[in-house]
């Protein structure tokens, strides 16, 4: 009996350390941080909040010692009330590209990056296919990617071009104005029109300053420059994306099956001024874009990512700030696949990104490659990305050198 007794304690023991020495499966879904104000939930308040931060190198093809510097590259808070489907409230702040090098003693000094307010607007909805509202929003024209969420890149980030009009007409690719949103059958359509921003980047504060085109219509001349237009329609072939927020999604990780094709503008009249001889004259802005967007699943647990758009610039002729900003051309594309899932600790998904530049005021066309990998903790929720990015600036005379980076960024949302 006594061995009986002795062989199940040894047995009981036995499974009792395996069980302990087995860990519990850590549940990572994730659930919409959500305060409901009523009983079925149809009445509540959403919260979002997110970090990006970076370890970027210094320019790995210079003359200088390598070099790792830390970033916050965004982190915001972005909260948004349904109280009724008939209209809803946003709001969204944080601040951009914060270093040791704007870092602050006290937070409040010096011109470093500060939090400000990204969004601000309310909507209500009129029919089924049309919605409207107002205020400082992010409902942009031109591409899919002027209107890019942050929070789901497929990339390390957005493609810069595309945000065409930052800090020139707007604050930080957002307009103050008027806006109207919908979808006709499967046609989906965004317009909007703007009041523009009066101190743009480059601008001048007298006509004698004026020695080449700049983005100083509004700042002169506010009665013929003040008006902004935009708008952007794009066909949904296969499943239908949401329109409630403008938050264009980078990549669906193989949940959906996404086909669109797009066409977008922007118009500013007389929003830039150049001279003609002696004479101070004014130029419109106008800019389109064609694009199209293919995000699927594939049929062995996988999913593939596809983006390619073509952007037409003009901000009058020749104009040009640095090299972000040009009249001309511009085509950028990506590609990336979610390999299937191979481990529970996470999801693998490489991809490579190319872009043009071809600027009317620089001789030759600059062009970007980027080859880069995410690695999905918990999808968009909790990720990590790598990237090399290799840049040649557009140029006249000489050609420079390239500038060769990498880039490793913790993403965390919730």
């Amino acid at each position: 009996m006594k061995k009986y007794i002795l062989s199940g304690l040894i047995i009981y023991s036995s499974f009792f350390c395996f069980a302990q020495d087995e860990k519990p499966k850590i549940d990572e879904k994730y659930a919409p941080l959500t305060l409901k104000l009523n009983e079925g939930g149809s009445k509540y308040i959403r919260f979002i909040t997110w970090h990006q931060i970076w370890a970027q190198t210094n320019n790995l093809s210079g003359d200088d010692d390598f070099k790792v510097t830390p970033r916050v590259r965004r982190s915001r808070l972005l909260a948004y009330a349904q109280l009724s489907p008939r209209f809803m409230i946003l709001t969204h702040w944080g601040l951009n590209n914060l270093t040791t090098s704007n870092l602050t003693a006290t937070g409040t000094q010096g011109d470093g990056p500060q939090i400000f307010l990204h969004a601000a607007w309310t909507e209500f909805k009129v029919l089924d296919e049309l919605t409207v509202g107002g205020g400082l929003h992010y409902w942009n024209g031109l591409s899919r990617i002027t209107g890019a969420s942050t929070l789901n890149f497929m990339t390390l980030d957005n493609y810069r071009q595309a945000w065409a009009q930052l800090g020139l007409s707007d604050q930080f690719a957002r307009h103050i104005g008027l806006f109207a949103k919908g979808r006709v059958g499967k046609l989906n359509y965004q317009f909007a029109i703007n009041d523009a921003l009066a101190s743009s980047l480059g601008s001048v504060t007298d006509v004698s300053l004026v020695t080449g085109p700049t983005y100083s219509g509004k700042q002169l001349f506010p009665d013929d420059a003040s008006r902004v237009i935009q708008g952007y329609v794009d066909f949904q072939f296969m499943d239908q994306e949401s329109n409630k927020l403008p938050y264009r999604v980078g990549t669906y990780l193989g949940k959906k099956t996404v086909f669109n094709v797009g066409a977008g503008f922007f118009s500013h009249a007389n929003g830039v001024v150049t001279l003609e001889g002696t004479d101070v004259v004014q130029e419109n802005v106008n800019h389109f874009a064609l694009d199209a967007y293919y995000d699927a699943p594939t049929g062995n647990g996988g999913g593939v990512n596809a983006y390619a758009v073509f952007y037409n610039f003009n901000y009058g002729e020749n104009y040009a700030l640095g090299t972000t900003y040009g009249t001309g051309t511009s085509v950028y594309g990506q590609f990336g696949y979610l390999f299937p899932e191979f481990t529970e600790k996470g999801r693998f998904m490489p991809y490579l990104a190319y872009s043009t530049r071809d600027f009317e005021a620089f001789e030759n066309a600059g062009n970007t490659i980027q080859f880069g990998a995410n690695w999905f903790i918990a999808g968009h929720n909790a990720k990590i990305t790598l990237e090399y990015n290799s840049t040649l600036s557009n140029y006249t005379g000489d050609e420079p050198d390239r500038t060769n980076t990498i880039t490793l960024q913790t993403h965390i949302f919730l």
